[in-house]
């Protein structure tokens, strides 16, 4: 089984958003070092605890930092930007590490209705219309050079032109997304420990769905975004996860500051079943290793899913490490 990391760059309490994003650099190291194969940087506007608005940025600074390790977006919010800027962004990064870049596609917000106004690409009287689809065909046209002959569009050579380009994923937590990957022949990578209700839905239509195009996939090939925290002991694991629980709480109440401390988190969680109503899978898996590898191949092998990319949030750097450190150690990950 395939592991992966996708990072939001967490901010934890008395430290600030550079410190955050020098932790990223240190883990997407760590993560190439451990064998993991991918490291995506998520894509969150104006919230204090994520310092990942521009993922862009933070994947051209980690491919200078690493040499083998797959980097991407997880991902890029088309609807914020034109589909030709994003061609040739990403075709520029291919071109600094061919054969590395991964652009995930996603269509959410990454932020609040406020901020999805500031960014919109026009403004009006009316809202900003939903052309997600018709955004995703362009862009795919501008990065495989595919418009038809009578196209205006089919003039523009981008530029840096080479050979290749970046590997094209579509992201999503619903069942629109899985639709629209089937439909465009695309990988898809689904966000379970953003929305972990329609997960098992989703991917099964997917894959029943699916449809290979030309110059694109044969056949579907999924990535399972989930939360994951390991440490020594189940109870040291459960401590350190209180910091993402109570952050997901204030992040539903709008608050958006920095992780918490594990202290903070008991002390204002106290006993609070957090984990109550949890779907047919938990959004986050917390334990010791073995116990935590378990589960989460149990969960890859009833969805059939190609790979696992996991998300760790909690308030410490060097017990985040840790946690990457440990779930690869269970999984018998080939240090590169």
């Amino acid at each position: 089984m395939k592991l992966s990391i996708i990072d939001q760059s967490p901010v934890p309490a008395g430290f600030t958003a550079a410190d955050a994003l020098r932790n990223t650099i240190e883990l997407a190291q760590i993560g190439e070092r451990l064998g993991y194969e991918r490291y995506w940087i998520a894509e969150h506007h104006a919230i204090d605890a994520l310092a990942s608005p521009a993922p862009e940025v933070l994947i051209a600074r980690l491919g200078a930092e690493t040499s083998q390790i797959r980097i991407g977006s997880g991902g890029v919010m088309l609807p914020h930007y034109s589909p030709m800027k994003v061609a040739e962004v990403f075709r520029v990064l291919h071109a600094l590490y061919p054969d590395r870049v991964d652009l995930g596609v996603g269509r959410a917000p990454g932020g609040t209705p406020l901020e999805s106004y500031a960014l919109w690409r026009t403004r009006g009287e009316h809202p900003q219309s939903d052309d997600f689809g018709q955004q995703m065909v362009e862009l795919l046209a501008f990065l495989n050079r595919t418009f038809p002959a009578n196209h205006p569009f089919n003039r523009i050579k981008l530029s840096p032109a080479m050979p290749g380009g970046p590997e094209v994923w579509l992201l999503g937590s619903s069942m629109w997304s899985a639709s629209a990957a089937a439909q465009l022949g695309l990988p898809y990578a689904f966000a379970h420990f953003i929305d972990p209700n329609p997960t098992r839905l989703a991917i099964e239509h997917y894959r029943s769905h699916f449809k290979s195009r030309e110059n694109g996939l044969s056949e579907p090939r999924t990535i399972l975004a989930v939360g994951a925290l390991c440490a020594d002991t189940e109870e040291e694991a459960e401590r350190l996860i209180s910091s993402a629980r109570l952050f997901r709480r204030r992040i539903r109440r709008g608050e958006l500051g920095p992780i918490p401390t594990p202290e903070e988190a008991v002390g204002e969680l106290g006993d609070e079943q957090s984990r109550a109503g949890e779907s047919e899978f938990p959004r986050y898996f917390v334990g010791a290793p073995d116990s935590v590898r378990d589960k989460l191949v149990d969960m890859a092998s009833i969805l059939h899913v190609d790979e696992l990319m996991i998300v760790t949030v909690m308030h410490g750097h060097r017990e985040r490490k840790y946690s990457y450190q440990l779930l690869a150690d269970a999984f018998g990950l080939k240090p590169r």
